[in-house]
């Protein structure tokens, strides 16, 4: 069948069935992801790869890739940048088209006015370890995006991690798992340059012609190694807590070509609860089955000393609103005491994975200006202690 006559709309029965597992039902590394893809799915597995190239073809899904837990890769964090509003566009496509390690790049704003609320410009900030800290990253960026100042969140556990936007569509508010969700701790991890070039293989993402049975096999030989020692070293990552899922993203952001939308509103929740109980907080607001994301964070005074943050998608601005209310019921009737609470919305948003690589990071500073003698860092004022 030609793919051109496929169905790539997201919400085609046969293409759901396929999303619901593919989004981020496929734990770890397998050797043959799209036909455990077909077993969980219960699609055959010819149509599953000819599904997923016209999807990927057409741009219902924007990527396909193996995952990795880049937090234990590389230093991360969340950042809060505060522009002014005339500058605002040229800094987000700075972020998004020129710096690598920037990955989420969103445009935020929020209902309750705040000094947080200032800062209009987020992004998730990946750089790889021991090449420079996320200080000296941002302070990089700062006068080439006319940062007045910046907020580094970095994550000090994880509590929900996932996409799933199909399987999510029909939750309702306050569905969430029997138990507590568990902490991910977050830490960073060396490798040697063997193990790295195989992770850079293993990441990148497949082209429409890859999506095949056995695709590991080229990657493989790109790596420079064998296939046996390419799946036995993507293995020893997964048991060092180091790969993710492999998954099918779906460009959640834009319309389809066809003008469907995945999702139309993505809310960044934000909670202060008292300091020693971030990890009973996060596990009791990550079990909520309608989030992608939940992280003990520090925001800091600027943003009303939040640390629990998490994000939420949806076609429905008041339903989002509606799941919000079931997180907060659900905290108050356990006892957790909530000092401050917020919604930032997110606007104009981009997408793409951090480069996590040092080979990478060194290429880049290198083509970048030498600072001017001089030249104030944003990060001794308001990077967090």
């Amino acid at each position: 069948m030609l793919l051109s006559s496929l169905p790539v709309e997201h919400h085609d029965p046969v293409n759901a069935a396929i999303l619901a597992v593919s989004e981020d039902r496929i734990a770890g590394f397998v050797r043959e992801p799209f036909q455990e893809i077909a077993r969980h799915s219960g699609v055959d597995g010819d149509t599953v790869r000819e599904r997923i190239r016209a999807m990927l073809e057409a741009g219902t899904i924007r990527r396909v890739r193996q995952t990795l837990l880049a937090t234990n890769l590389a230093t991360g964090a969340l950042v809060a940048w505060r522009v002014p509003d005339e500058r605002l566009d040229e800094a987000f496509d700075y972020l998004f088209q020129r710096d690598p390690f920037s990955g989420h790049v969103v445009l935020r704003s929020t209902d309750a006015q705040i000094s947080g609320a200032r800062y209009k410009l987020w992004t998730t900030l990946k750089v790889p370890t021991g090449v420079a800290t996320l200080a000296e990253h941002c302070d990089l960026l700062a006068p080439i995006i006319g940062a007045e100042a910046y907020r580094l969140m970095p994550a000090r556990g994880i509590f929900a991690l996932g996409v799933g936007h199909v399987r999510r569509k029909n939750l309702e508010p306050g569905a969430r798992a029997a138990e507590p969700a568990r902490m991910m701790p977050v830490r960073t991890v060396e490798l040697d340059e063997r193990t790295w070039r195989v992770l850079v293989a293993l990441k990148r993402e497949f082209r429409p012609d890859e999506i095949a049975d056995d695709p590991w096999r080229a990657r493989a030989e790109e790596a420079g190694v064998s296939f046996e020692e390419f799946c036995a070293t993507a293995e020893d990552l997964q048991r060092r807590g180091l790969v993710g899922r492999f998954s099918t993203f779906l460009e959640h952001v834009k319309p389809s070509a066809g003008g469907v939308r995945v999702t139309r509103f993505n809310a960044l929740f934000h909670w202060a609860v008292p300091p020693g109980r971030e990890v009973e907080a996060g596990a009791e607001v990550g079990r909520h089955e309608v989030l992608t994301h939940c992280y003990w964070r520090e925001g800091g005074p600027e943003f009303g000393n939040v640390n629990i943050m998490a994000v939420a998608h949806g076609t429905d601005k008041g339903r989002v609103l509606e799941h919000k209310a079931a997180i907060d019921a659900h905290l108050d009737q356990i006892g957790m005491p909530v000092g401050y609470t917020n919604v930032f919305w997110g606007g104009r948003s981009e997408i793409k994975p951090s480069e996590i690589s040092p080979f990478a990071w060194r290429e880049w500073r290198a083509a970048l200006p030498v600072p001017a003698a001089g030249d104030r860092l944003l990060s001794e004022v308001i990077v967090p202690k």
